[in-house]
């Protein structure tokens, strides 16, 4: 797998497609490259049950064997706070994921949650924040997302909803982002690169 560090790359591929090995092969390329490089993972994903506790530890051990030198911070939400915080020349950020991001957004367990107003304006107005933050990020940032539409069209209302949002969300990203890889079955295929 050819890597190179850019100032910014969107990773989008299936589950177990390699997306997460390739950000943290760039964290580690990275963190390499000078003693004076710091790498940080913004982890957007949350235990609500039992499997996902136990694959967020797996994840997090796996993370520490391979690039020891990552820090993690749990943000499901205010990522673009986050990047705004840690965002740094020295300091290469990978959003792990997108996807998880948008669903906290779209999904929340709130008796007053308005699931109309979100897909429609709520999840807008954060990737609008969150975009505006990424073009001022002063290091390079790694965006991590999933590609689910590639499959058959899905059955409910809500679901077909997601899968549209989460389509824009990508265009959005991939416009916003020097680099932009597909994983599949663990291989990169290059969709964009800067000249």
């Amino acid at each position: 797998m050819s890597l190179s560090v850019v100032r910014s790359e969107l990773i989008l591929g299936g589950q177990k497609s390699g997306k997460s090995r390739r950000a943290e092969a760039l964290a580690a390329q990275w963190l390499a490259a000078s003693p004076a490089h710091r790498a940080l993972l913004i982890a957007t994903a949350e235990a609500h049950d039992e499997e996902m506790r136990q694959r967020i530890a797996r994840h997090q051990s796996d993370r520490a064997a391979r690039v020891p030198r990552m820090q993690t911070l749990e943000e499901p939400r205010d990522v673009a706070g986050a990047l705004a915080q840690h965002g740094a020349p020295d300091t290469l950020i990978v959003v792990d994921c997108l996807t998880l991001w948008l669903t906290h957004w779209l999904f929340r367990h709130d008796k007053n949650f308005d699931k109309k107003e979100a897909l429609t304006n709520g999840w807008r107005a954060q990737a609008a924040l969150f975009f505006e933050v990424l073009a001022k990020t002063p290091g390079p940032v790694v965006l991590v997302g999933n590609e689910i539409g590639l499959g058959v069209i899905p059955m409910g209302r809500e679901v077909r909803a997601f899968v549209d949002a989460l389509g824009l969300l990508n265009q959005q990203a991939a416009q916003a982002c020097e680099r932009v890889t597909l994983m599949a079955a663990g291989l990169p295929l290059t969709l964009k690169d800067p000249p």
